[in-house]
């Protein structure tokens, strides 16, 4: 293999948002915040929506999961529907 070119893999703190609920795993992804896990040691720390922990497959209750306006975050974001208001009048 060559030298330098693949990235680090190392433990990763993986955190469900929804829940709380925390994973130490290995991987690559890049991370901008770290955390303390339970052997007292930091490490990077990626959050993330959902989880094993908190998926309705995996725990068996149905919950609406919506992390703060989805769609309407993105129709702002690309001013979409808008365009549809005007062409309509």
């Amino acid at each position: 293999m060559k030298k330098d070119i693949h990235p680090e893999y190392r433990d990763v703190i993986f955190q469900d948002t929804s829940n709380g609920t925390r994973f130490l795993m290995k991987s690559t992804i890049k991370c901008k915040e770290n955390g303390t896990w339970d052997d007292g040691k930091d490490y990077p720390l990626f959050k993330v929506e959902i989880t094993s922990a908190s998926h309705p497959f995996y725990t068996g209750k149905m919950k609406f999961v919506d992390s703060a306006g989805r769609v309407e975050k993105f129709q702002k974001k690309y001013n979409w529907g808008k365009k549809n208001e005007e062409t309509a009048k």
